[in-house]
């Protein structure tokens, strides 16, 4: 059996500097695909570069319930948003999950969708979401698959490797995924992150990959001063970006005969 690879970097949109890296990491790396996070006022300039620069990225939306401000007017998502406006940070969102009001939920992530194609013209690859929140809960999982069929793409799978986080969900997955019966991944490969982000920790993924199709998840870009106060995860990006820019990552991916794709090419 053939493996597929998608090379999916998350976070595209979420500074300026950040998307031109997974730019770069597609125009002389492995990267394949990437999702847009459209609650940032300038990811819609960051996309239009993209469709330039970078036409044969595969473009999917990064649903974000943890970070920024909702494109919805906050007085209509009461259930989502803090004192502020603001979208809940991870740890206060993933406590307030009993008290989401779903209706605002997937209000919030179809203006995310809807701002997406009107920039892009044209359907996103596929659905996935910042910090994993559409899979904290079954009733999230449900909205996002429902949108899923709605905008006929396909979506991230990340239950091969079940976090605490996403437990409860899980147990709800095998009918869930045959009612919608979506696209997605055999696989998801979530451990190239911080300390594994490294080029020997890559070529041991690529050399013991599955048979079928996996989602390498991965969180390349450049860093500003401003961005690197405000996250954790900053530098470590530039050392993933060079990693996946390293010309033995794309030998090893040829030799093994791992095909790159796109979530736009995932069978039913």
């Amino acid at each position: 059996m053939a493996k597929r690879l998608i090379i999916n970097s998350d976070d595209y949109g979420r500074t300026p500097e950040i998307s031109r890296g997974i730019r770069e990491a597609h125009l002389h790396g492995v990267v394949t695909s990437t999702t847009c996070m459209m609650n940032i006022p300038t990811t819609v300039d960051d996309i239009a570069v993209a469709l330039k620069e970078t036409p044969r990225l595969g473009m999917g939306v990064h649903l974000v319930l943890t970070m920024g401000k909702p494109l919805s007017k906050p007085e209509a998502v009461p259930s989502i948003v803090d004192e502020n406006g603001n979208h809940l940070k991870y740890n206060p969102f993933f406590a307030n999950v009993p008290n989401l009001n779903m209706d605002e939920v997937k209000a919030e992530w179809r203006l995310q969708i809807e701002r997406f194609i009107k920039a892009a013209g044209r359907k996103p690859t596929h659905l996935d979401s910042h910090h994993h929140s559409s899979y904290f809960a079954p009733k999230l999982f449900r909205g996002m698959l429902e949108l899923a069929k709605e905008y006929d793409c396909a979506i991230r799978f990340p239950f091969t490797e079940v976090s605490s986080e996403l437990e409860e969900t899980a147990k709800h997955v095998p009918e869930l995924m045959k009612e919608f019966n979506l696209r997605k991944p055999d696989t998801f490969i979530v451990n190239f992150y911080d300390e594994g982000a490294t080029r020997e920790h890559l070529l041991n993924i690529l050399n013991n990959m599955s048979d079928g199709t996996s989602e390498l998840m991965c969180h390349p870009g450049y860093v500003d001063d401003a961005f690197a106060k405000e996250s954790v995860y900053n530098f470590q990006r530039e050392r993933e970006l060079k990693i996946l820019t390293d010309a033995t990552i794309k030998q090893a991916i040829e030799t093994k005969g791992i095909e790159l794709i796109t979530f736009a090419e995932l069978d039913r």
